[in-house]
């Protein structure tokens, strides 16, 4: 089965089989220093929903260089190091950040919203009609682990 959301590198193939269930436009100073982007298109799948088909070829890297115990590692591929996805050592989600990760952004949703804004650093805040959240949207539910 093809899916629109299919990302990667030569080594490493990730596929979701669902839609993302929460789709943002991030702006996060973690983030921020992963991919050196102002904002980041941001999509959670349920962990289940986005799969690598070589998990043995990726290594594990903490995704907050100042929360190294936190939840999410930054996967990445041990043979050219592309970033593949976020995974959550809790089993809740998985995420794809589509211009990074080797996804043709096009083919994804757009964002429904802004997260993690925070008007002390020294930019506009967004006016592009979405609403605007200083985390993640109020009726985001984090879904169970898998």
């Amino acid at each position: 089965m093809s899916s629109p959301y299919e990302g990667g590198c030569d080594h490493v193939h990730v596929k979701a089989t669902s839609e993302p269930i929460d789709n943002h436009v991030c702006h996060c100073n973690v983030c921020k220093a992963v991919t050196g982007q102002q904002t980041t298109h941001v999509a959670f799948f349920k962990h289940g929903d986005l799969k690598a088909d070589h998990p043995e070829l990726m290594k594990r890297q903490p995704f907050n260089a100042n929360n190294p115990g936190g939840p999410l590692e930054l996967c990445t591929c041990a043979e050219c190091g592309a970033a593949l996805m976020l995974d959550d050592k809790e089993g809740r989600i998985r995420v794809a950040v589509p211009n990074v990760m080797g996804y043709d952004d096009a083919n994804f949703p757009d964002a429904t919203y802004h997260a993690f804004y925070d008007d002390t650093k020294g930019y506009p805040k967004p006016d592009d009609g979405r609403p605007v959240y200083d985390s993640l949207r109020p009726d985001f539910t984090w879904p169970s682990p898998s």
